[in-house]
């Protein structure tokens, strides 16, 4: 069989079928491929990027970035949530409402960002940022002018064509933004490929879907909607206030430099983070709305669902923490390395992000949204309380250090009382289900560091992949010994998925 012949095979074996579960594990497959693909190609550009800009560039983007996500996220109505959580598998009658309001609120975003770009450079002290703003603002309405029809992507378990979709993006966004920075080494490059996404993607929501969309608008759909969203909207708004709202302190209180290494010691330490966050909120939402009025089927898929994540997240954290900088000093060049501390620090609340974003599907899935909106707000009192002092006493160390501590008290407690009683469990329960890649990781951190100080080779790349190698190793020898010995579950869900794989 041809390697063609092959890839076409397996394409097929992992299109989504069959029942929920089955579905969602070749959807988890999916969207595991896609983020891969999509960090991936993200990460070869900002290290090809690092080596050819500036912090200082990648600072100013951050600006232009942070503009059109306060936007989104303070205008967001909720309503892929609200499509999804529908129990009706054919949501037509409300798309055009849907694609209406997202014009509408793509357009305001573009006006908002465009006249508001001299205030915005203003207020971050950035005259540059000025030109980078008009241009980005382009990209809210490409984005409104997709087709609404996307939906059935995530909504019917059908991520191969997720897949499809979102990798078009990807892959023209590091190509033009790779060729240009090339050619003319220039912050520009981060803008044109960024638009160039979202051009792409527009244009092959139309090419991969038959319903064509009209500017329609029917109110008691857009209050339906809306209704359910609510607390979606609410708890966007916050979300970009906690999870954002460091960049801006950063952007405003230090200067563009300090904001390029924090964003980058961001994007680096938090790569796993989001990739599995992207995963479990793609897939296991719709799959836990599914056996939402079943608590026994509710509990044994979210149980497997912390099981994988905590097996994946757990050592890439601690791995990531332990190689950085090595992984700096190889991959981005010595102008990076002030970052180092950072980022490790910043591996920490990766962690903790990829662990609690097992949380919010299943409050979502069960009709209580509103758990998110009001945890999400304590923690934007605190980042308010303290965020100052720390960023102005320790700079963006400090920052780092408010939002992993936040993390680990009150957040991290709070989510897991609420889950424990939303799913009718126990804290042994859940905390067992932890302790080991806990254990699992820290066995695997040791060995790294210790094999680091007695390791002496002349090229740094080398000893990055050394290290990489030592942790893998040490890791799964670790885990086998830990479901050897207790009774960790993770290899029946490892065996669950590749049957799955095999049919």
């Amino acid at each position: 069989m041809g390697i063609r012949r092959r890839i076409t095979w397996l394409v097929r074996k992992l299109i989504p079928q069959g029942k929920v579960a089955e579905r969602t594990i070749k959807s988890g497959i999916w969207v595991s491929a896609l983020n891969v693909g999509d960090r991936g190609l993200q990460l070869i550009m900002m290290i090809v990027l690092a080596r050819v800009l500036t912090p200082a560039d990648f600072g100013l983007m951050g600006i232009a970035l942070l503009t059109l996500g306060a936007m989104r996220q303070f205008s967001e109505l909720g309503l892929e949530a609200a499509l999804i959580q529908q129990s009706q598998e054919n949501v037509d009658s409300y798309l055009d409402t849907t694609w209406s309001l997202e014009i509408g609120r793509g357009l305001t975003m573009a006006t908002i960002c465009f006249f508001g770009a001299p205030y915005i450079a203003s207020f971050f002290g950035e005259p540059r940022a000025l030109e980078l703003l008009q241009a980005i603002a382009l990209a809210p309405l490409l984005y409104g002018l997709r087709n609404p029809a996307i939906i059935y992507f995530k909504k019917g378990l059908e991520f191969h064509k997720q897949f499809a979709y979102r990798m078009s993006g990807s892959m023209t966004n590091a190509s033009i933004a790779i060729a240009y920075a090339l050619i003319f080494q220039s912050v520009w490059a981060l803008v044109l490929g960024y638009i160039a996404k979202e051009a792409m993607q527009m244009i092959v929501s139309y090419l991969m879907l038959d319903y064509r969309p009209r500017p329609r608008f029917d109110v008691p759909s857009a209050t339906e909607l809306i209704g359910y969203g609510k607390w979606i909207t609410a708890s966007s708004f916050l979300y970009f206030l906690y999870n954002k709202g460091d960049d801006a302190i950063v952007g405003r209180l230090l200067d563009a430099s300090a904001l390029g290494f924090y964003q980058m010691a961001y994007e680096f330490s938090n790569a796993p983070a989001t990739e599995v966050t992207s995963i479990i909120s793609s897939v296991m939402f719709p799959a836990f709305s599914q056996v939402q009025d079943d608590p026994e089927r509710l509990r044994v898929a979210y149980y497997r669902t912390l099981q994988v994540t905590s097996f994946v997240a757990f050592p890439m954290a601690f791995g990531i923490a332990v190689v950085a900088p090595s992984f700096i000093e190889a991959f981005l060049g010595d102008a990076w390395l002030p970052m180092v501390t950072v980022m490790q620090i910043l591996a920490a609340y990766g962690l903790f992000r990829s662990i609690g974003v097992t949380f919010s599907p299943v409050w979502k899935a069960i009709g209580r949204p509103d758990y998110i909106t009001k945890l999400s707000f304590l923690r934007v009192v605190l980042m308010a309380i303290f965020i100052y002092p720390a960023t102005m006493t320790f700079g963006v160390e400090g920052t780092a250090l408010l939002i992993v501590g936040i993390s680990i008290f009150p957040q991290i407690p709070i989510d897991i009382h609420l889950t424990v009683k939303s799913i009718e469990s126990t804290y042994t329960r859940m905390l067992r289900e932890l302790s080991y890649p806990l254990t699992a990781s820290t066995l695997m951190a040791t060995a790294v560091l210790l094999v680091e100080t007695r390791l002496s080779v002349p090229w740094i790349m080398v000893e990055f992949f050394v290290l990489v190698g030592v942790g893998v190793i040490a890791y799964i020898v670790a885990a086998v010994l830990i479901w050897t010995l207790f009774d960790w579950q993770i290899q029946r869900n490892i065996r669950t998925i590749v049957k799955t794989v095999r049919g």
